[in-house]
């Protein structure tokens, strides 16, 4: 049985250290690659130090690109959560792409090292993963801008700029975060990202 099949019917995973063996191997890759590189980090260093076999491995993942690409789809599963739950929640639009607004910046920072990670190699991906990388971001952006539309067709934001170009600004600046935000720096995320979502509002709202 290939471990496509086996994943399809659901066998439940082994454990290591309180953690299912996939978590396991992604936590550590993680480490691994912020650390050495995602080059210079093989699949042994990676089994070895997640202390399970390379058949284990291999049974959840192809290679340590699926590992790679695992890393970010995790946030941004996390992050599609979040916002569907803004989307679908009752209240002025405002107040609902302010929150997902804070909320992704949040979301970012507090998983820097998955996503440094990730755009530092994006380039190692296959075209089929980078692919599937684009698309799923294209999903979160395809939410977050019907909200903005939303916004400029109830007449709470303005509509002489158009929500593409909103979106790709906002988030050009978002997915800008690791280039700049240290932990010892003077803003926390909850600031940080309380103060986009304020420079987004502030743009969107009809002067």
């Amino acid at each position: 049985m290939t471990a496509e099949a086996s994943r399809r019917l659901g066998r439940p995973p082994t454990t290591v250290n309180g953690q299912t063996v996939p978590e396991r191997l992604v936590e550590v890759a993680l480490r691994l690659f912020a650390e050495r590189g995602f080059e210079s980090t093989s699949v042994q260093d990676i089994v070895a130090a997640a202390g399970v076999t390379k058949g284990a491995m291999y049974h959840y993942f192809g290679s340590k690109d699926d590992l790679l690409a695992e890393i970010y789809a995790r946030v941004l599963r996390l992050q599609l959560e979040r916002l569907t739950s803004f989307v679908q929640q009752d209240g002025p639009v405002a107040e609902r792409v302010f929150a997902a607004a804070a909320d992704v910046v949040v979301t970012t920072i507090e998983h820097l090292d998955s996503t440094t990670v990730f755009f530092r190699s994006l380039h190692q991906l296959s075209a089929d993963q980078a692919r599937e990388v684009r698309r799923e971001r294209r999903r979160y952006h395809d939410l977050f801008r019907g909200m903005v539309l939303e916004g400029q067709r109830s007449g709470a934001f303005r509509d002489d700029i158009h929500a593409d170009l909103v979106v790709d600004f906002f988030f050009g600046s978002v997915h800008h975060l690791p280039m700049w935000w240290r932990v010892e720096g003077r803003s926390s995320p909850v600031e940080v990202g309380h103060s986009f979502a304020t420079l987004l509002l502030d743009g969107l709202t009809r002067p």
